[in-house]
């Protein structure tokens, strides 16, 4: 099984099974192919013919080929392309190593065609030279003779005979004269054939001739005398000795013509005559070669090898259709010579600015190709280090910084990568920080939660509901109910400046300083009620059995908030002690809003005896205050969240609240309440709530 498992993963690596359509279209033609093969060969090994499935099997194999070849292409452009690097390679290959090959390649292929038209030219070049000396002689002989047969002397043999001995030019030349049509004289060596005047060349004639099986150098020209026309004509034979001088300090040179042969007639008495030649046009054969390749004068010297036509008229019948081929082997460095030996002196000047000028581009394709690697490498360092930088923060650590070393482009996008990690390190920490915080805040609104009243003590005559809404995730005010004993509690409201953790712990303060004055037992007469409250001093009158009055409690509170809180901070707090056997209310308030009795009748009393807020300035007592509760009376003591949330309308205010209260005070507290938070909600409508909302509701029945 695992070793299953692993064929199978190797498979899967390799690309098995084929994902794209064009893998499996090429895999299906490729398993077709295979299985008309094998039926192709089944059908042979039973002797029968299987050329219809061979053509198919040739077409699939062809199809198969292509599409194979292209996902090859495929494969190769997704691995070996992926990295910048290779991409810049393969780019620079397209845009300067390929051109510089194609322009290589291309300068090499005309040097070399150039150097075998050169050479050929020179051989060419010789055989017209050839053909003009022959042609000056022929025409200086032929007006010679024409002069002689003008005086009536009729010209030997002989002369040319002497000529030929004087002149080496002269020694396989021979020339043929004719008269009105009639043959006047031909010096035709010994062993060759005599020349037939042309068939139908154009006069005067100067070209290379086939003659039978010969190729020769040939010329005629026909002048006037006075007994009619005179036809010159100079022969010069095409062989070995000629091609010897055109090669002469050159190479080798080989001349290619068709094949011939003879055509016999058989005469009566049983003898063999020529009756004339014929050509072979199937193909060509070496027939001279002269001269030797010249050994190389450096390691650059190349052979070249080119071959060229040369022009051949027929002497019998004109035709010009099946020219002769010259093949020249050579050097460059003859070449070069041959080239250069006109200018003399100025050819090693000249060869020294050709050398000079390919180290000079030499040097500059170097120069280009260093600096172009050092483009590339910078390119594809900072594009790998980039790369990596992303694997780092990849794997959450945003630390990790580029070194930057140069300053392009490149730098500029790696110093903007380090700025971007570093905001998001920097992010993050606030993150973490700002989740902490929330963490804390979630377990501060916990907490405050636990110290707003959860279970209220109802007395027989008066029952009390209270309501806060945060406007942050914690609160900064403050309501409080504390029961005395049976018929007495306890009403606390405030309000602390500022809002979020600060207020929250402010009002904890207020909250725990409260409940633990509440719980003070009767002081001595004249002792202070606190240390550093000064020549402010709480007489036993301010106490009512182990209850100490309100007025006192909030000059305690002022005290130590003034001690124990920076300037800024400060709250308005209202207490007031319900006493239930004599439905009254003591009351104190410390700068809060004047809390409000709603009589059944509508009629309102605003409870405002005391004096400024808590823990601003130091010393400072408080007046109190009663005020009856009858029955179906109703206490409102409230926040500025309440009253000061504005729309496009103004502010909610005071007298909307007294007339919500005023129109539901036959309804449960606690619906109250819920018609009041609605009515404010309703009011702030999408806007952020601006400040906490707090509501204290009590009845006296």
């Amino acid at each position: 099984m695992g070793s299953a498992r692993n064929f199978r993963s190797l498979l899967i690596r390799a690309g098995w099974p084929p994902r794209t359509r064009l893998a499996r279209i090429a895999f299906f033609i490729l398993s077709l192919d295979v299985a008309l093969y094998i039926v192709e060969r089944i059908v042979r090994l039973w002797g029968r013919s299987g050329s219809t499935l061979d053509g198919w099997v040739t077409l699939l194999t062809f199809v198969s080929a292509i599409l194979f070849s292209w996902l090859s292409v495929r494969v190769l452009r997704e691995k070996l392309l992926w990295r910048l690097r290779n991409r810049l390679i393969v780019t620079y290959v397209f845009i300067g190593v390929i051109p510089v090959v194609l322009l290589v390649t291309l300068s090499a292929t005309a040097i070399y065609l150039f150097a075998g038209q050169f050479a050929t030219f020179i051989v060419t070049s010789g055989v017209q030279s050839e053909l003009h000396t022959i042609e000056a002689a022929n025409s200086a002989v032929a007006h010679g003779l024409a002069v002689e047969f003008d005086r009536g002397v009729t010209p030997e043999v002989s002369a040319f005979e002497r000529l030929r001995q004087e002149d080496k030019e002269w020694a396989d030349r021979q020339v043929a004269v004719w008269l009105n049509g009639k043959l006047a004289l031909n010096s035709a060596l010994p062993g060759t054939t005599s020349m037939s005047p042309p068939a139908s060349a154009k006069l005067p004639f100067s070209n290379v001739v086939r003659d039978r099986d010969q190729l020769s150098l040939r010329s005629a020209i026909e002048v006037p005398v006075r007994q009619g026309k005179l036809l010159v004509v100079s022969s010069e034979p095409l062989d070995e000795q000629l091609l010897t001088k055109l090669a002469s300090n050159l190479g080798e040179v080989t001349l290619y013509t068709a094949k011939g042969k003879r055509l016999e007639k058989q005469q009566p008495n049983g003898s063999k005559t020529t009756s004339g030649y014929e050509l072979d046009t199937s193909g060509v054969v070496p027939v001279l070669t002269a001269g030797t390749v010249p050994p190389p004068s450096r390691a650059a010297d190349r052979a070249v090898t080119f071959p060229t036509s040369v022009g051949v008229v027929d002497w019998n019948s004109g035709s010009s259709d099946i020219p002769a081929l010259v093949s020249v082997q050579t050097r460059l460095s003859v070449l070069y010579d041959r080239l250069f030996a006109s200018l003399g002196n100025f050819a090693p000047l000249v060869e020294s600015v050709l050398i000079f000028m390919l180290v000079a581009f030499a040097l500059i394709e170097l120069v280009a190709l260093f600096i172009g690697v050092r483009l590339t490498r910078t390119i594809t360092w900072s594009v790998a280090k980039l790369y990596k930088a992303t694997q780092f923060v990849n794997r959450g650590d945003l630390s990790h910084r580029i070194l930057i070393k140069s300053k392009d482009q490149l730098a500029t996008l790696e110093t903007s990568f380090n700025s971007m990690t570093a905001s998001l390190e920097k992010l993050l920490e606030e993150q973490k920080e700002k989740q902490r915080l929330e963490n804390e805040l979630v377990i501060a609104q916990e907490v405050q939660a636990q110290l707003f009243p959860k279970e209220i003590y109802q007395l027989e005559s008066l029952e009390v509901h209270g309501f806060c809404r945060p406007a942050r995730t914690v609160s900064g005010d403050y309501y409080d109910f504390l029961a005395i004993n049976q018929s007495k509690l306890t009403l606390a409201v405030g309000d602390v400046s500022g809002k979020g953790i600060s207020a929250a712990l402010l009002m904890a303060t207020i909250h725990s300083a409260v409940r633990a004055y509440q719980q003070e037992t009767i002081p001595a007469a004249g002792v202070p009620v606190a240390a550093g409250v000064g020549s402010s001093l709480v007489s036993a009158d301010a106490w009512n059995g182990n209850d100490i009055s309100p007025g006192a409690m909030l000059s305690l509170l002022n005290h130590q908030l003034y001690e124990s809180t920076p300037m800024e901070k400060y709250a308005t707090l209202f207490l007031g002690v319900y006493d239930g056997l004599s439905r009254t209310l003591t009351y104190s308030n410390g700068g809060h809003l004047p809390p409000i009795i709603i009589c059944p009748d509508g009629a309102i009393h605003r409870l405002e005896a005391g004096g400024m807020v808590v823990g601003l300035f130091d010393n400072l007592s408080f007046n109190e205050g009663t005020a009856p509760l009858r029955p179906g009376d109703i206490f409102l003591a409230y926040s500025d969240g309440v009253t000061e949330p504005e729309n496009d309308f103004g502010e909610f205010g005071e007298a909307r609240l007294i007339d919500l209260v005023r129109e539901n005070q036959h309804l449960p507290l606690i619906r109250i309440s819920e018609i009041v938070s609605a009515a404010v909600y309703d009011w702030i409508g999408a806007n952020e709530q601006p400040d906490d909302i707090t509501l204290v509701l009590a009845r006296a029945r």
